[in-house]
């Protein structure tokens, strides 16, 4: 979509307008209650400010970036994909909801907004790569940058989180499970998104290694060992979170023990499940981390594995 420059002025005025606001929480719980007894018209009403609200006060942020970044083009293009998106949303703006087709073109626009922004992440790092490819980054900046990746990631699962419990309650979507609310588990079997996210990294590990360590688990519940663990959570986010910690712990394992290793050492997995909380323990033999780096780890900027090319079709494991 070509954006004029009087559309531009327009958008920047109701960015200022809507960046005023803060975006308004939204646990789990209230989530499941809404989900229960969803009403349409009511989540419409509720998106279309909450969504202009969340996308305007990250798209400013974007523009407090520093100018070396700015001027990357996969930032750019990340830019633009948010300008477009704000735009869509604000078609809504005083649109009434009862208006034959309304709620179904919402829907829709979600639909295309979710789509257009599925490849942010990586774009976003790759722009993070062109600017340290062809500056010199100090720390005062490093440090900014990771300030700013902290919110805006947070902020992309957030919005994501609100598209897709639209999208799935009143569009065509369908997550294929009828326990679930939305994309939210009310029973999230824990051993199951383990199994799915070790298979899946162990795939990628076979692909380019040509080999893989095993996975062994135990889970308890309380005092007892091996009751299936259940809770309530969103089970693509704890997939994605473990699907990361194996595509880590193979790579390590394979590349310590090297290609002559007749059998790599298992990768532990230990599922414990208290009053209050559930401990995940991802554990492996792949020579551990040096206490010196140990600082670096949850640095956007920083990663042990080879850098990607941006044309590559067969990246390795990374991070």
């Amino acid at each position: 979509m070509r954006l004029t420059t009087k559309c531009l002025r327009n958008i920047g005025k109701m960015l200022d307008f809507y960046s005023q606001f803060h975006p308004s929480p939204v646990s789990i719980k209230q989530f499941i209650d809404f989900g229960r007894n969803a009403c349409e018209k009511q989540s419409f009403l509720f998106l279309r400010n909450e969504l202009s609200v969340r996308l305007a006060n990250i798209m400013q942020e974007i523009h407090l970036l520093p100018d070396n970044l700015l001027r990357m083009p996969s930032v750019g293009l990340v830019r633009s994909w948010y300008v477009q998106s704000f735009d869509e949303i604000l078609d809504f703006e005083n649109v009434d909801p009862n208006e034959p087709g309304i709620l179904t073109k919402f829907c829709e626009a979600l639909v295309k907004i979710r789509n257009r922004h599925s490849d942010v992440v990586q774009t976003m790092a790759q722009g993070v790569i062109e600017m340290k490819s062809s500056h010199e980054v100090d720390t005062p900046v490093e440090n900014s940058i990771q300030y700013f990746l902290d919110r805006f990631y947070m902020s992309r699962i957030s919005i994501r989180m609100l598209i897709n419990q639209h999208t799935l309650l009143f569009g065509s979507d369908l997550n294929g499970h009828e326990r679930h609310i939305g994309c939210i588990d009310p029973n999230c079997n824990v051993l199951s998104v383990v199994r799915d996210a070790y298979e899946n990294a162990q795939f990628l590990c076979d692909q380019y290694y040509l080999a893989s360590p095993e996975l062994n688990f135990e889970q308890y519940s309380g005092t007892k060992s091996n009751v299936p663990i259940q809770f309530v959570y969103v089970p693509s986010h704890l997939y994605h979170m473990l699907f990361e910690l194996f595509k880590n712990s193979m790579r390590a394992v394979v590349e310590h023990h090297g290609p002559s290793c007749q059998k790599y050492p298992p990768i532990n997995v230990l599922l414990v499940m208290g009053k209050e909380d559930l401990t995940v323990k991802v554990s492996d033999r792949g020579g551990g981390i040096p206490r010196a780096q140990s600082d670096l780890l949850f640095q956007y900027m920083y990663s042990t594995a080879p850098r990607p090319q941006p044309d590559a079709s067969n990246a390795p494991l990374v991070k």
